[in-house]
């Protein structure tokens, strides 16, 4: 008998729903990465997408632990010289998009080629409470129940 390897016929794709208030950024990040990726599935095989679609809401409420609010630093570059670009968590999470804090957690959780492009278009990330996946009917997971750490309230 031969290793098993998933065809794209095979591959089944659930919806899910996690409400990221007050939850801790990093823990969160990690189970929605495996989620994405497929590895919570018997039938994950390395080179394929058999991950599940992941909606996230209020990501403007979710926590990082210690001092990370306003000590994390996120880099980016213009692509000139000395166009080196900063900000902190606070100002990303209390400004105009929030979501991309959870964004680029499970973006750096994930391989940076094609098949990880193609992962992160499942992650849904918004804002506040409304999202448009209704018709998807997402299954609504509990992280906060999954272990005690998973939540945090906002110090």
């Amino acid at each position: 008998m031969g290793t098993y390897s998933a065809k794209p016929a095979d591959i089944q794709r659930d919806w899910l729903l996690i409400d990221a208030e007050g939850l801790v950024l990093g823990r969160l990040a990690t189970y929605v990465a495996n989620r994405l990726r497929g590895k919570h599935k018997a039938m994950y095989t390395p080179h394929m997408d058999t991950g599940d679609h992941v909606v996230i809401i209020n990501a403007e409420k979710v926590v990082l632990t210690g001092n990370k609010r306003t000590q994390k630093v996120y880099y980016r570059h213009t692509g000139h010289p000395g166009g080196i670009r900063e900000a902190r968590a606070d100002k990303i999470l209390d400004g105009r998009f929030p979501e991309r804090v959870i964004q680029k957690a499970v973006e750096r959780m994930i391989t940076r080629n094609p098949l990880g492009r193609d992962v992160m278009r499942k992650l849904h990330v918004y804002k506040g409470a409304e999202h448009p996946h209704q018709a998807q009917q997402p299954t609504q997971v509990d992280f906060a129940a999954l272990n005690t750490k998973n939540a945090r309230t906002a110090a």
